[in-house]
């Protein structure tokens, strides 16, 4: 399943990234970041919190239910196979909430947000970590909470991407392509962006397209298919996929994925070379490493974000039970379960 014997070792070395360098990027530091996952895979009622680490507790809303001599029950999270992480990031007196990823339904991260006491009517802007429907699900439910305004929406273009999934001997599945006009038609601001942007007076990155340097991410098997030119084609690479990184002062870098199609390694390693800043304080988000296609990545992918000693490891979404198990493993004390609802505090 996974390993840091030396073949694992010398597959996650790093080695230089092809062409030529736009970085260093000047990431400001910031005083302190908060993530939010309001949507994810799992929730667990009974996690603990840590000074770092607050869980959403079950007591915390309630719903009617007749059934119930009270007529009412206690409600917890939803979790749905899908990612949306509410970040605020504070520097000085000078706060900032952006929303990276909304989910798979139109109605979850909204239920969790309610349910949290959260309110996405003050967002100031939205990151799509690509346009996998898991993704961007929750724009509907975002469009009619917030209304008619411009709500600023960082994407790459490749987002808008037609995709399937054709297994051989199965009918092809399509998969929902977001719709760039009906986004602008809600009063979203679309933001095309291949190359890195810097959000929040220069406090927050987004990757851009992220560079492809190990030997071991590969990204996605046959199957996954972009209609190209007219026909469908092998789409291994998910060019849209970007991560959205924060430099909180004196930890270093924290490093939120999607589903970290582009392989979090090489994620990472792009982070660092974008900002010049070498230590990762917290890598949260979804790994994609599930599934037989991905666990032989497991071993050498384990063995590299070990290297970087990261404080914080929050795997989620799509990461898997055999990476989570090898991770917690390799990481004990950075590891940490994802759950809808946790509230992680990262600070100077």
């Amino acid at each position: 399943m996974c390993g840091t014997d030396a073949g694992d070792v010398a597959v996650s070395a790093p080695r230089p990234a092809p062409g030529p360098a736009v970085d260093p990027i000047a990431l400001e530091p910031v005083d302190e970041v908060l993530i939010t996952t309001l949507v994810d895979n799992v929730y667990d009622a009974l996690l603990p919190n840590d000074e770092r680490t607050v869980r959403a507790e079950i007591a915390g809303a309630s719903t009617i239910a007749p059934q119930f001599e009270e007529g009412r029950t206690k409600v917890g999270m939803v979790a749905e196979h899908g990612f949306a992480a509410l970040v605020t990031v504070r520097r000085g007196d000078s706060t900032t909430t952006l929303l990276f990823d909304t989910g798979l339904s139109p109605d979850a991260m909204l239920t969790n947000a309610d349910r949290l006491g959260l309110d996405l009517a003050a967002l100031q802007g939205v990151v799509l970590s690509h346009g996998h429907f898991d993704h961007a699900g929750g724009l509907a439910g975002l469009a009619e909470r917030v209304g008619p305004r411009r709500m600023p929406m960082v994407v790459h273009p490749l987002a808008w991407t037609r995709r399937r999934f054709a297994v051989p001997g199965q009918d092809p599945e399509m998969l929902p392509t977001l719709s760039k006009r009906a986004l602008v038609g809600e009063g979203f601001e679309v933001l095309e962006r291949r190359v890195p942007s810097l959000l929040v007076d220069g406090c927050v990155l987004v990757t851009g397209e992220v560079d492809r340097t190990t030997d071991f991410e590969r990204g996605m098997p046959p199957p996954h298919q972009e209609w190209v030119d007219g026909e469908w084609r092998h789409d291994p690479l998910v060019l849209d996929d970007q991560a959205l990184v924060v430099h909180v002062r004196g930890r270093g870098l924290v490093v939120l994925t999607g589903c970290g199609h582009a392989g979090v390694v090489n994620i990472v390693r792009h982070a660092q070379r974008l900002t010049g800043v070498d230590e990762l304080h917290a890598l949260l988000g979804g790994l994609h490493l599930s599934g037989p296609a991905f666990e032989p990545v497991i071993g050498p992918t384990v063995t590299a974000l070990s290297a970087f000693a990261p404080a914080l490891v929050v795997p989620g979404h799509c990461t898997g039970w055999r990476a989570q198990h090898a991770l917690a493993r390799e990481l004990p004390d950075a590891w940490v379960q994802s759950s809808s609802g946790t509230t992680h505090r990262l600070t100077a």
